[in-house]
């Protein structure tokens, strides 16, 4: 039942210690304070990385040629390694099971692109059908390469949406329309989207057309691969790591080069950084509890501390009440309610102050994977009850310490 006299005296002696009881408040809200915050860019770095590896397919591998560093088998260093058509093709042979989408690539170069009398400053990329997956391009209006592009060397194009938006933005319908790439006309069948608008300042062809009509060879500028996608995320890192392995140990015998020369051939995995990133977020989280758990221990020493300075400033009170026939499970109560009270007021405070703000910046901040800086308002809450019971846990030795004093000793007491 709600006992106002009781609260009344909770209420008065908080105003006779108000300098201290308002310290320790704020201790306790302010380690509530920094625990949200702290978890809330916790979360946003997480957000921040899934974005990051959510531009391209999360199981995505890709190879790029370097330069060899290390003599080997005869062969100075200094050569430069040239991916071709017959590496991709033994890959995919090779490798079949683990692969989901494949696609060589190739950057052209030195051609010049037109529509009507305007000069288009845009790279043109030669890719195959499945590169879309890989690149987890969305399409926006039409629809990307495919197969039959690809077999019969088209003359198509796909536009990124940046370019829809400079070049295009005075025809109705772009789709169908031709550019001319050195003097060649592509029909455009597409524009697609990307998570960056950087991304989107390209122009894919066919790689069978950019070969034979501006390469002339069968020379590629990289590789492109995805491993299939499995549930558990180890076994799928695990499985996409062997992918990557694999597939430079083929590449370095093909071209070859030594086993631990690390510059003649780039394999990158997304899933490989996705683990480490992921890693390395949960050890920072790990951190930002363990100085967010500190801080509340502080604030809970100090409702500790605040309740030996009343229980020792109320002695005479406590011998009185004693005296009139209180049991000492009055007295442990009298204590814990204070105690519980200081916990509780700052705890929330700290929580709704912590909470508001995340929800009034997080939105915006968008930095370096950082994004979108958030907590679980159940964990937040959960805490807030985690602290309130160790308040109460840290107020009980001082009350019980008040319910074992003696009458004549507190009535002594000036």
């Amino acid at each position: 039942m709600f006992d106002i006299e009781r609260w009344q005296e909770i209420f008065d002696t908080i105003r006779k210690n108000k300098l201290r009881t308002f310290l320790t408040g704020l201790s306790v809200a302010s380690g509530i304070f920094i625990l949200v915050i702290l978890l809330g860019f916790g979360q946003g770095m997480q957000n921040g990385v899934a974005h990051e590896f959510e531009q391209d397919a999360s199981t995505s591998v890709w190879v790029w040629p370097g330069v060899t560093a290390k003599e080997y088998k005869g062969l100075n260093p200094g050569r430069r390694i040239q991916l071709r058509n017959e590496n991709f093709e033994n890959s995919v042979s090779l490798l079949s099971e683990d692969i989901e989408y494949k696609s060589p690539r190739i950057f052209v170069q030195d051609v010049s692109v037109n529509y009507g009398n305007e000069v288009l400053v845009y790279s043109v990329q030669g890719v195959s059908y499945q590169f879309q997956q890989i690149d987890n391009a969305k399409m926006s209006e039409g629809r990307f390469i495919n197969y039959s592009d690809e077999i019969g060397t088209a003359k198509v194009a796909v536009l990124g949406n940046k370019i829809k938006r400079d070049v295009f933005k005075n025809v109705d319908n772009p789709l169908g329309e031709y550019i001319d790439i050195s003097g060649i006309p592509f029909k455009i069948i597409g524009f697609f989207g990307e998570q960056e608008e950087r991304e989107e300042e390209v122009i894919y062809i066919p790689i069978t057309t950019a070969q034979r009509v501006f390469n002339g060879s069968d020379k590629v500028s990289n590789l492109a691969y995805t491993v299939p996608p499995m549930e558990n995320f180890d076994e799928a890192a695990a499985r996409a790591i062997k992918f990557k392995n694999d597939l430079r140990a083929y590449l370095q015998q093909a071209h070859t080069v030594a086993p631990d020369d690390t510059s003649a051939i780039y394999v990158w995995s997304a899933m490989e950084e996705a683990k480490r990133y992921y890693g390395l977020t949960g050890n920072i989280k790990f951190f930002f509890w363990f100085v967010g758990v500190c801080t509340i221990i502080a604030g809970v020493v100090g409702v500790s501390n605040i309740m030996l300075i009343v229980v020792k400033e109320r002695t005479r009170e406590i011998g009185i009440r004693k005296a009139l026939g209180a049991k000492p499970w009055s007295i442990v109560g009298m204590i814990l309610h204070e105690s519980i009270f200081v916990t509780a007021i700052s705890g929330f405070a700290g929580l709704i102050f912590s909470m508001g703000l995340l929800e009034l910046v997080g939105p915006h901040i968008e930095v370096d994977y950082i994004m979108n800086p958030s907590v679980n308002f159940n964990v937040a809450l959960a805490t807030v009850f985690v602290l309130i019971f160790a308040g109460t846990f840290a107020g009980f030795f001082p009350a019980w310490r008040a319910a074992k004093v003696q009458v004549i000793e507190a009535l002594k007491d000036e």
